[in-house]
């Protein structure tokens, strides 16, 4: 009987990109001359995964927020894992944005991955399990077709594939 090969589709963020990333746009608003005196601050809070913009007006918002993806995009960062939260009004005058960072991949995201692979019609196998998708099949010909057709898919999140045996 032949072996069955498999690999796990994961959601995954690296906080260390993420935090060199926060830092070089700290340094490049303190540098900016439109920028310099907004008195601008960026949280990342790890442990509750989100990104705080703090700043002056609506103009450094968006000023702040379009070097962070620069950033991200430079460090090969998926800008998928952003999701805004509403600009909400701070202490003085000033404005805050809360940035949530996606990691790990949701049951109805879970889902959407499933039924995709389902509906290719192919010998594979797909469970979820926790955050991630394991895929197992006989030929590694399909597995590479399902990792195709996934890429492919317009999914509103990042994904990886690890484990691949």
């Amino acid at each position: 009987m032949a072996k069955n090969s498999s690999f796990d589709i994961v959601s995954q963020i690296d906080f260390q990109e993420i935090d060199n990333a926060v830092n070089q746009t700290i340094k490049e608003v303190r540098q900016r001359y439109d920028l310099k005196d907004s008195k601008s601050t960026i949280d990342l809070s790890k442990s509750e995964k989100h990104i705080v913009i703090n700043t002056k007006d609506d103009y450094s918002l968006k000023a702040i927020y379009d070097i962070l993806q620069t950033k991200f995009l430079k460090r090969n960062l998926s800008l998928k894992v952003m999701k805004l939260d509403n600009i909400e009004p701070a202490a003085g005058g000033r404005l805050k944005q809360k940035i949530n960072l996606q990691s790990g991949i949701s049951k109805e995201n879970a889902k959407k991955i499933t039924k995709l692979i389902k509906d290719l019609k192919l010998k594979v196998n797909a469970q979820i399990m926790d955050e991630q998708v394991r895929v197992q099949g006989q030929k590694k010909d399909e597995l590479q077709l399902v990792i195709k057709s996934v890429k492919e898919a317009d999914l509103d999140f990042p994904v990886q594939f690890v484990n691949y045996k």
